[in-house]
């Protein structure tokens, strides 16, 4: 059980036949009465916004941070599509409304898939019934709603963590496109603390700034990303803004390496970690600078500890920096010292190179500002999985 952990939540999952082979396509979350409660979210910065962005963005600030479901649909991102994607997104709304009781403002969307195609809503129209009927709180109609958002993921992503007498339930989609901010990921998470729509919209914010804005993939940015939250308030329970924040944050990283485990054709996962910076911001920078170079993504694939491709990325970062104090490690073994190379045990890194999960720690020597940024290699599938319309 995931998404429907916390008291007072419903979910489901259904074929409509969005997609032509015949999967689960069309995604339910919704509080078990049908009524509005405290939410908030968190969408991509492309200016190619999609439409159900552009909707979902508008009933929060209409409704003043309040939601009774999110439906969500895969196979087809309804981006670029002009006003017949919006009216699209507007006719959603109106239907899970009807079927729920609640007014189209309290529905947001999330949908994923591939871009500038018209979403076929004949099966939208039809499937949306179905869906709402089967809404239940069990770990099935969880498990539905998280395989229903999948695209070219190969693995269901959800958390749950346990607070303070409060708990978080999460489910999120995202194998590619992970980048800059955040990914082409769709997440869900419900809450059952009691929280105002304000405290809840900065805890997600401090959630998602320390997990899916700290990945990335291939530097792509989406146009469909969307996080949302929602609070039903049915434990009682009014946590510290920080530690919502912290179990917000859990649960949304756990997502948010799942979806690099799961990326597109990756054979490994790196940890690229910098210290010594000026501050975390430019640490965060010059780590997002070598996660995001196709180089280094290379030489990960190729278990090869080139060096130099980091180094020479740390210089192009556009931080403070200084070639005479910088040092590179893999897997704890430094092989750069003072920006140059480094008397090292050469056994231990190919072992370390060797391994799913590589870490490369980077010090710049000249402050105490620290960063982490998950990425991945750059492997065959990846090509393979892009190389045509996917």
């Amino acid at each position: 059980m995931s998404i429907t952990a916390p008291k007072g939540f419903v979910a489901a999952g259904v074929a409509c036949g969005i997609k032509a082979a015949g999967g689960l396509d069309l995604a339910l979350v919704a509080t078990d009465d049908g009524r509005p409660v405290a939410c908030a979210g968190v969408f991509t910065p492309n200016r190619a916004a999609a439409p159900s962005v552009q909707v979902s963005r508008e009933h929060l600030r209409s409704s003043r941070g309040h939601a009774a479901a999110v439906v969500l649909s895969s196979g087809n991102a309804n981006a670029a599509t002009g006003a017949r994607g919006r009216a699209d997104v507007d006719t959603m709304c109106e239907l899970v409304a009807a079927e729920l009781g609640a007014d189209p403002e309290a529905v947001l969307v999330g949908q994923t898939g591939l871009i500038g195609i018209p979403l076929p809503m004949d099966p939208v129209r039809r499937g949306i019934p179905a869906l709402v009927a089967a809404r239940a709180g069990t770990a099935e109609a969880a498990a539905a709603a998280a395989t229903a958002i999948m695209t070219t993921d190969t693995v269901r992503k959800e958390s749950v963590v346990a607070g303070d007498g409060f708990t978080v339930g999460a489910m999120a989609k995202g194998a590619a496109m992970l980048a800059p901010a955040m990914a082409t990921m769709l997440a869900v998470c419900t809450t059952d603390a009691l929280v105002q729509p304000a405290e809840l919209a900065a805890a997600l914010r401090s959630a998602v700034d320390g997990s899916f804005n700290r990945m990335t993939v291939d530097g792509c940015m989406s146009t469909n990303d969307t996080v949302v939250v929602l609070a039903s308030g049915r434990s009682g329970v009014t946590p510290s803004p920080q530690v919502l924040a912290d179990a917000l944050g859990r649960a949304c990283g756990e997502l948010a390496a799942a979806m690099v485990g799961d990326a597109e054709g990756a054979t490994k996962v790196a940890h690229v970690v910098v210290q010594g910076a000026a501050s975390d911001t430019e640490a965060h920078r010059a780590a997002r600078q070598v996660a995001d170079s196709l180089l280094v993504k290379c030489s990960l694939n190729g278990e090869d500890p080139y060096w130099g491709r980091v180094v020479s990325e740390l210089g192009a970062a556009q931080v403070a920096f200084d070639l005479d104090r910088v040092s590179v490690a893999y897997g704890g073994v430094t092989v750069c010292a003072g920006g140059v190379a480094a008397d090292h045990d050469a056994e231990a890194v190919r072992a370390h190179m060797a391994g799913r999960s590589v870490t490369i720690t980077c010090d710049l020597g000249l402050g105490s500002g620290q960063a982490a940024v998950l990425t991945t290699d750059l492997g065959h599938g990846y090509i393979d999985e892009n190389r045509g319309t996917s």
